[in-house]
């Protein structure tokens, strides 16, 4: 069960990273963090957190 959490987890990560790196960078108007460089710095680092987490999911489950 954990590594379904995991997995779960990871991939949410990985699209709200993408969606905060895409304002960061101006390509989505209508939002306070639209054109702000922090969140186009912070989106690729929780990207890079929920590839992680999503690894050890699939580890997790592979293992008995």
């Amino acid at each position: 069960m954990r590594g379904w959490l995991t997995l779960t987890l990871g991939l949410l990560a990985v699209v709200v990273g993408a969606v905060w790196t895409v304002q960061g960078l101006g390509y989505v108007d209508g939002s306070l963090m639209s054109d702000e460089r922090l969140w186009a710095a912070v989106g690729p680092l929780l990207m890079l957190g929920g590839l992680v987490l999503l690894w050890r999911g699939l580890r997790a489950r592979r293992l008995p």
